[in-house]
C-alpha cells in the first residue's frame, strides 16, 4: 500500500507559494507547521530490503521508490503519514541530470498534490556499496 495516503489523515503542512517566484518548480516554496506540533527528522531513507540489502543496483527509479517505502515506514513509527512531511532532500549519487530527473519524477509521482519544499542533489557517493538515493525528510505531528 506504498502508493495510497490514508484520506481520512488531515495533513499538519501549510503549503506556501508565490506568484513572484517562477512556476517552474515542482513543489512549494515554504511550508509552515501549526506552533502545537512537533517536527520529527528522519534520518536519510536509502533503498535497502529487509535484510539490509541494496536494492536494484543500477536503477535510479527503484531505488528512489525503495528509499520512500523505507520513509514511509519510518513515519508511520513516528505517528506520520507522508502528509505531514514538511520538507525533503533527495540526494543521488551522479552528476547526469537524468539520473536526477529518474529520482524526481518517483518522489514527485509519490508525493502528488503535497509537493512539499524539495533540494534536488547530485553527489559524489552514498554510504552503502551500490547505493544510487538516499532521501531525508522532516514532518510535522500533532500530538
Amino acid at each position: 500500500m506504498p502508493n495510497e495516503t490514508p484520506a481520512t489523515h488531515a495533513s499538519n503542512v501549510t503549503l506556501i507559494r508565490s506568484a513572484e517566484l517562477s512556476s517552474a518548480a515542482e513543489y512549494a516554496y515554504a511550508a509552515s507547521a501549526p506552533g502545537d506540533s512537533r517536527l520529527v527528522f528522519l534520518a536519510g531513507s536509502c533503498p535497502l530490503d529487509p535484510d539490509g540489502n541494496v536494492v536494484r543496483p543500477g536503477d535510479y527509479g527503484a531505488q528512489t521508490a525503495q528509499c520512500l517505502v523505507n520513509m514511509e515506514i519510518a513515519l508511520r513509527a513516528a505517528g506520520a503519514t507522508i502528509t505531514d512531511v514538511i520538507s525533503t532532500r533527495v540526494l543521488v549519487a551522479s552528476t547526469e541530470r537524468t539520473d536526477l530527473g529518474t529520482a524526481w519524477s518517483v518522489v514527485r509521482d509519490r508525493f502528488g498534490a503535497h509537493d512539499v519544499p524539495s533540494t534536488l542533489l547530485g553527489v559524489t557517493v552514498l554510504g552503502y556499496e551500490g547505493q544510487l538515493v538516499e532521501v531525508e525528510a522532516v514532518a510535522v505531528v500533532r500530538d
